[in-house]
């Protein structure tokens, strides 16, 4: 019995769009994987695009799309102001899909995760707390224990207590995360494979 594919439909309407999108695909060099419930394609095990629909539209999105020259004027930002990279190209009905069109896009996006081009991530700065800033110093074992995390579980936990705004939360939350602290448990280890 072949097992069924995870993919972004979360309607269930489009599968032989979807299908058809997918056949396109499968034409290029790239790699079709499974990353968070649903297909996206690789090339070197960096994202290039993904497959997926929705209520009213069915979409290929290209994760570096912003680097696509789009002389057809079929990209969008589903997110704007937020998404930097990524840009959507929506389908209404089958009879949208174009498949010399769709292959052109897919392989100019291909060229360009040749050539290194993508958007990095901004760092951003990781919050502080004065609270708990001052509770780490006056704490030598709490300190030391939380030396010992990632940079990335640090700011964690800092981004935990520099959102608690009453101090009697600061108290609680310190309350929560010291054990865990003085254990080597991240903030979010329960929820990472």
């Amino acid at each position: 019995m072949e097992e069924k594919k995870k993919v972004w439909d979360k309607v269930n309407q489009w599968e032989d769009e979807l299908r058809q999108l997918r056949e396109i695909i499968q034409k290029t060099e790239l790699i079709e994987t499974n990353k968070w419930g649903g297909e996206v394609y690789t090339l070197n095990s960096k994202n290039v695009l993904g497959i997926g629909g929705f209520k009213n539209f069915f979409v290929i999105w290209f994760w570096n799309g912003v680097f696509l020259k789009d002389e057809a004027k079929v990209l969008v930002n589903a997110n704007e102001g937020v998404t930097k990279g990524l840009r959507q190209w929506r389908f209404t009905s089958a009879k949208d899909i174009d498949e010399k069109l769709i292959l052109h896009y897919i392989r100019e996006a291909i060229a360009n995760e040749k050539a290194g081009l993508s958007i990095k991530p901004e760092k951003k700065e990781p919050m502080k707390c004065d609270f708990f800033e001052g509770e780490l110093k006056k704490d030598r074992t709490l300190n030391a224990a939380f030396d010992k995390f990632t940079p990335g579980k640090q700011k964690e936990f800092w981004e935990f207590m520099a959102t608690a705004k009453q101090e009697k939360t600061k108290v609680a939350r310190l309350e929560k995360i010291r054990p865990m602290i003085i254990d080597g448990i991240g903030l979010n280890d329960k929820y990472r494979k």
